[in-house]
């Protein structure tokens, strides 16, 4: 037996956790709540994470499990994608209850990132409450009663790897390395094999605490307070072999910080850290006198009944999952952050033909840009890794990508040429949403730079003098050949991207010269025999082609050379393509759709893709054709999961109602009838600009416009355009 540590006493000295603290926001559009515990990790588990820290929750009873992950938990090298690792499960075991409880319930407050159980058993009323702190760097739950000596049973950690699993006083320890593993059993041994480790410390209140067999038992506690935090030995630099320290010091010296923090500091620092974050974005959609669990309001929007307060719920959880999962040295990945599998679909990789690009469509429009360092920063990393594959197997300047990537650079999967480019097109936005020309100097512009480059030597003429890529793909069906549209255009938009970058910084005029030659002498779009946009140089589609991606409308989405106001006919064009594929699809091919519909201006054809996908599903099977939808948990399924989708919806409601690649700033472009009045604050556009909005009746009543930088701007308003001087720091409000 154990004394009561100090760390416990000054931590638990208030008696009362801070965790009850409410915030504005909390409420029936801000909260997913359900009346029973999860039993599915994938369909109605709650996620909760800090960026680099993740776990999702059961909420049991009599078992509690929360499954964790570190995001730099991975497997593979600079040759091998290898893949994203489970890291564990923390278990608390409460032992038999008789009687059964009553008044569960298990909330996630996204305006707070607090996930929350509660509920009476014996006549006691239980409460738990967890959150990860992004200034703390540890995930913390707390468990109290309204009856003294409420608690017995005991904690335990399993780790996925199988390493080694110490108790010892009041901390479990697990420590291992990834030597190994492999995704496919007959795999490559990787040449890069992280150390590992993650540490529990269990405080309590009143009672007794003992260790034994690698588990912690208390009795009669009050309170319980258990702080989790993991770590590998990952650097996110190549020259240093990607390996750092050894985590155990930074572990055990975030644990022992948190551990003697007050609750209520730690509490309020991740409050604040958070809804720094979260609360720049409001968004109300209608009225919702919809009081029901999240599971049953899903199920009934999926039988049709209006449910407004919802869709703006799921476009907030987006958000919730972004701040979540993309705040510290990898970027979200196709799960996000959260996995519980060592051979994970699709192995929780970096997809660079749609879906890593769709993660970070929304980041700069929904304003969280913080979130989108860790994905810049994570492909320039790999820039090294990738030239020299690159110089290999094409011999040319600059680098691409392959359709799958590690978090080393490494690639197992087919060549996605235009990949590159591709993954180009977010890292120039982040720029032209932010302004920051120091972030353009010293990342974007160089790795804009060499990616141009590759295609300098590797485009090729045609006897009209036309430019094409050779060789194309356009994921992922069909042949391999040249001038396929997907390939030419995103290199039209890198070059014109570049073009721009450079006149913004005053640099390599010859060089930026030469592109914008090679750009208007690319292979331009064409339009087909059934008035389609074309996918290939020839003119072979098949009107009853119902593929999931829509490879040859980047030209509408996410890039900007096709636009109904710029180029009509290939916009009509566009819609032919866009209705041949239909509206059902995977998850993340309907969020793609809702995104292409907003920028053609058709509203309502956007918001029945929502309905597509704001659908409960129980798929989770491998569907690579209609099984999208959401989970009880609000998870988007491929299905299985995967987080694109989420994301994608996110930026698809930010372009319905602002939009502002075309040259100007467009309010409401894709207004639904099903949204006749609401409000949004917060969003971004181009040049630095936030945007307010206010509508009714289906028409605009009032516009907010403030700017980081001073500069002339086109506001556009159904068919009116105007052009207004803008002042750093200075408000414009348009009614």
């Amino acid at each position: 037996m154990t004394k009561k540590p100090l760390v416990g006493s000054v931590l638990l000295a208030s008696m009362i956790w801070a965790f009850a603290i409410q915030t504005q926001g909390a409420g029936v559009d801000s909260t997913l709540w359900y009346t029973q515990p999860a039993r599915s990790w994938e369909k109605e588990a709650l996620p909760i994470g800090n960026g680099r820290l993740g776990g999702m929750i059961f909420g049991g009873i009599q078992r509690e499990q929360i499954q964790f992950n570190e995001n730099t938990l991975w497997i593979g090298d600079e040759h091998d994608t290898g893949a994203y690792q489970a890291f564990g499960d923390l278990f608390i075991d409460l032992g038999e209850g008789t009687p059964a409880a009553t008044d569960y319930r298990r909330e996630l407050d996204l305006s707070r990132a607090v996930h929350t159980v509660t509920y009476t058993q014996n006549g006691i009323h239980y409460r738990r409450e967890y959150f990860v702190s992004h200034p703390a760097q540890v995930m913390a739950l707390r468990l109290t009663a309204d009856k003294a000596g409420a608690y017995s049973g005991t904690v335990r950690v399993t780790d996925t790897h199988q390493g080694k699993v110490a108790a010892e006083g009041n901390r479990l320890t697990v420590t291992g390395t990834l030597a190994g593993y492999k995704y496919e059993p007959k795999g490559p041994d990787y040449s890069i094999a992280l150390a590992y480790e993650a540490q529990v410390l269990v405080l309590h209140d009143s009672g007794t605490l003992k260790t034994a067999d690698g588990k912690i038992t208390f009795e009669r506690a009050n309170s319980l307070t258990i702080l989790l935090n993991a770590g590998t030995d990952f650097l996110n630099e190549r020259g240093r072999g990607w390996r750092g320290e050894n985590p155990h010091g930074r572990v055990t010296a975030q644990l022992q910080a948190a551990a003697t923090a007050s609750p209520k500091k730690l509490l309020s620092e991740h409050l604040a850290d958070y809804q720094r974050l979260y609360d720049r974005v409001t968004l109300k959609l209608g009225e919702s006198a919809n009081d029901l669990p999240t599971d049953q309001r899903l199920l009934k929007h999926s039988n049709g009944a209006r449910d407004p307060g919802l869709e703006a719920l799921v476009f907030q959880y987006g958000r919730y999952l972004m701040i979540s999962s993309s705040r510290d040295a990898l970027p979200a990945n196709l799960q996000g952050l959260w996995n519980n599998s060592i051979r994970p679909p699709w192995r929780s990789d970096y997809h660079t033909d749609v879906n890593v690009q769709m993660n970070y469509w929304m980041v700069d429009q929904a304003n969280v840009s913080e979130c989108f360092l860790p994905y810049a920063k994570w492909l320039n990393s790999i820039r090294e890794v990738r030239k020299a594959e690159t110089q290999q197997a094409f011999k040319t300047r600059g680098w691409t990508m392959h359709a799958e990537n590690g978090a080393f650079g490494g690639s197992t999967w087919e060549w996605v040429e235009s990949g590159s480019a591709w993954c180009m097109q977010n890292v120039w936005d982040h720029y032209a949403f932010t302004g920051d020309k120091e972030y353009l100097r010293q990342l974007a512009y160089p790795m804009m730079k060499e990616v141009c480059e590759f295609w300098i030597d590797r485009l090729k003429a045609l006897p009209d003098g036309s430019l094409v890529a050779p060789n194309g793909y356009s994921p992922e069906h069909g042949p391999r050949e040249d001038g396929v549209s997907h390939d030419q255009q995103l290199i039209w938009d890198l070059f014109n991207n570049t073009i721009e970058a450079a006149d913004a910084l005053g640099l390599d005029r010859e060089f930026r010269d030469g592109l914008a030659a090679r750009r208007d002498h690319l292979l331009a779009p064409k339009i087909g025999k059934w008035g389609q946009l074309q996918e290939w140089m020839v003119d072979r589609d098949d009107p009853k082609d119902t593929h999931r991606h829509l490879s040859h409308l980047v030209a509408v989405h996410p890039g900007r050379q096709i636009t109904p106001l710029t180029t009509p006919a290939l916009a009509k064009a566009a819609r032919v393509s866009l209705n041949a594929r239909g509206d059902t699809s995977t998850g993340w091919s309907t969020a793609w759709k809702i995104n292409l519909w907003a920028r053609l201006h058709d509203g309502d054809r956007a918001y029945k893709l929502m309905g597509n996908l704001v659908r409960l599903t129980g798929d989770t099977r491998m569907n690579y054709n209609d099984g999208g939808g959401l989970y009880a948990n609000l998870f988007d399924t491929h299905p299985p999961f995967q987080i694109d989708g989420n994301f994608g919806y996110t930026a698809g409601i930010c372009e319905m109602l602002l939009q502002s690649h075309a040259g100007a700033i467009h309010l409401l472009p894709a207004l639904p009838k099903a949204w006749p009045t609401g409000k949004v604050t917060g969003l971004r556009a181009r040049g630095n600009v936030l945007v307010d909005l206010e509508w009714r009746d289906g028409k605009l009543v009032k516009a907010s416009l403030h700017t980081g930088q001073d500069g002339t701007y086109k506001i556009r308003r159904g068919d009116q355009e105007t052009e207004l001087q803008l002042k750093r720091g200075k408000t414009i409000v348009l009614k």
